[in-house]
């Protein structure tokens, strides 16, 4: 084993990781979470040919946000598919969701694979430099459920998800990086207890692709 670490300037502890593929999961140390690393999976391609075919067919948005009484555009682009009334809303925003494309639907049936479980839609998130970014946040809305399987694949650059225990302040920030190809599943109690977010870089670096497979109640 060896401990990843983070291109971010943040001090933070990072959890060890095997960064070589690994058909093996990894069931990642985390107190009050349940998390399972996969280094490498399976794409049915290179990460860098579907990363390049999900940034050119993808009709990627920019929405506005509004914090604090500021409106201002995310600092990312998104897209949202899933199946017929698999809509979802978040930080304000209702989204309804684009048909399943023949290559997010043959993601999906691997991932649903891998983890066991039925996934109806996924959001894709688009960072396409060192100045985009996801706020610290929990995918704790009430159509995910009280559990939420998140499936996050990582595509391109390889950035860090940091997580912030919800109530403990005895716990340290936690750095994870998320190399292209790799498959972090985060389930049980893990929004319950813990923000995650992908802060903005010091440096220049190259895009990246996230999709988040969900299973929306309605």
């Amino acid at each position: 084993m060896i401990r990843g670490s983070s291109t971010d300037s943040h001090s933070a502890t990072a959890l060890p990781l095997d960064l070589f593929p690994d058909p093996e999961p990894q069931i990642l140390s985390l107190p009050d979470a349940d998390l399972v690393f996969y280094p490498g999976i399976d794409l049915g391609e290179s990460p860098d040919e579907l990363l390049a075919r999900l940034q050119c067919d993808t009709p990627w948005s920019q929405e506005d946000i509004t914090v604090f009484g500021k409106t201002h555009p995310q600092p990312r682009l998104i897209a949202w598919y899933g199946d017929p009334g698999a809509s979802y809303a978040y930080s304000g925003i209702a989204h309804e969701p684009l048909p399943w494309t023949e290559v997010l639907s043959d993601l999906r049936i691997k991932l649903e694979a891998l983890c066991g479980c039925t996934f109806n839609s996924v959001l894709l998130n688009y960072y396409r430099d060192h100045r985009d970014s996801m706020g610290l946040h929990a995918d704790d809305e009430p159509e995910l459920g009280a559990e939420p399987v998140i499936a996050s694949l990582s595509l391109g650059e390889q950035r860090s998800l940091y997580f912030k225990h919800r109530t403990r302040r005895d716990l340290k920030t936690v750095n994870l990086p998320l190399p292209s190809g790799s498959l972090l599943v985060m389930r049980g109690s893990t929004q319950r207890h813990w923000k995650h977010g992908l802060r903005k870089l010091g440096k220049p670096c190259g895009p990246r692709v996230n999709l988040t497979f969900r299973y929306i109640h309605y």
